[in-house]
């Protein structure tokens, strides 16, 4: 290797800089999220999902959670004013083309958040609610309270399960017929939020077989504003759980979005690569599969197709957060 010669020390510290031509900076994407050292979802699913998607990762740390691929036991929220500094620093520097924001931690973290969401309007917030069933009430009233009144006015995209959405929008629900995505997105709206993004909408069974020769089951993930839904996709739920995949699809949406994408189109493509990175997950422990959100960098299996032996299973996770899902559709990445 050849090295490049070193300035003259009289040189000035930019001379020469005139000379470089620099590669244009991706997308820079903000994201408030807990750190998760199972690397399955959290800030690593977003700084990985972000990177897949050509985008540059600015990652906010909220909470430390204690979990492994099975289950979450603890979470410690980082400091507010910690969180504030983490993104302010990085915000007197770089230029953020979009936000994603995820678990917060903590009610106080949300408010901190929510400031410093509030001095950039027109860069497009997508928010995703993860399912906090493992969280104390005592902690997650707060939470929830304060992210509907700080947190929504913000979103652009709200991003969720139709269960997780459910209990959060419409808390007093009780018809036997699921809430459509459109009430979702018409409570949602009353909060400020332009659009929801819904998933594991289970659809009725129809008279085909499965694989198994069960009757074939699938799910809808339907965008939607308070006017109606606006667009859509169906994907075939098979039996395996995945832990991490609402943070990729949020993730992947905020980089479509920081890029310029327009919105149904961006969230087609989010979809497509969050079904690519569950049809290509892997199991790295006991518990669930992780997306590969690198699926498209590897070489294909012996066969040509599918995942890795061993792969795919039939645990039960309490926490995942999007039902199985396995759709047709390839993704793009943007640059």
């Amino acid at each position: 290797m050849t090295s490049s010669p070193a300035p003259r020390p009289d040189a000035p510290a930019d001379a020469g800089a005139d000379e470089l031509q620099e590669a244009a900076a991706p997308a820079c994407v903000m994201s408030f999220n807990a750190a998760d050292p199972s690397g399955a979802g959290g800030l690593a699913g977003d700084i990985s999902t972000l990177a897949a998607m050509g985008a540059h990762a600015l990652p906010i740390t909220t909470s430390l959670l204690l979990r492994d691929t099975a289950e979450i036991f603890d979470h410690h929220p980082i400091d507010a004013d910690m969180v504030a500094e983490q993104a302010r620093n990085v915000l007197e520097d770089i230029t953020v083309a979009g936000w994603k924001v995820g678990f917060l931690g903590s009610a106080e973290g949300v408010s901190a958040v929510a400031e410093i969401l509030s001095d950039y309007p027109d860069v497009p917030l997508v928010s995703y609610l993860p399912n906090l069933g493992w969280l104390d009430d005592d902690q997650a009233q707060p939470y929830l309270e304060a992210f509907r009144e700080l947190i929504l006015p913000a979103t652009e995209v709200l991003v969720g399960n139709h269960k997780t959405l459910t209990d959060f929008l419409l808390p007093d629900w009780d018809s036997e017929r699921p809430a459509s995505a459109r009430e979702l997105a018409v409570a949602a709206g009353e909060r400020g939020t332009r659009f929801v993004l819904v998933t594991g909408i289970m659809l009725p069974t129809k008279g085909g077989k499965g694989a198994a020769g069960t009757p074939e089951q699938f799910i809808d993930n339907v965008l939607a504003s308070p006017q109606g839904a606006l667009s859509g996709e169906k994907f075939e739920m098979f039996e395996t759980s995945f832990v991490g995949a609402g943070d990729t699809l949020s993730a992947a949406l905020a980089a479509l979005l920081a890029a310029g994408a327009e919105l149904q189109a961006a969230v087609g493509e989010a979809l497509a690569f969050m079904d690519q990175t569950l049809d290509s997950g892997f199991r790295p422990g006991m518990g669930g599969v992780v997306p590969d959100r690198f699926f498209w960098a590897l070489p294909p299996s012996d066969d040509g197709e599918g995942p890795p032996d061993g792969t795919p299973g039939d645990a039960v996770l309490p926490d995942a957060d999007i039902p199985e899902t396995k759709g047709k559709s390839a993704p793009r990445r943007v640059h």
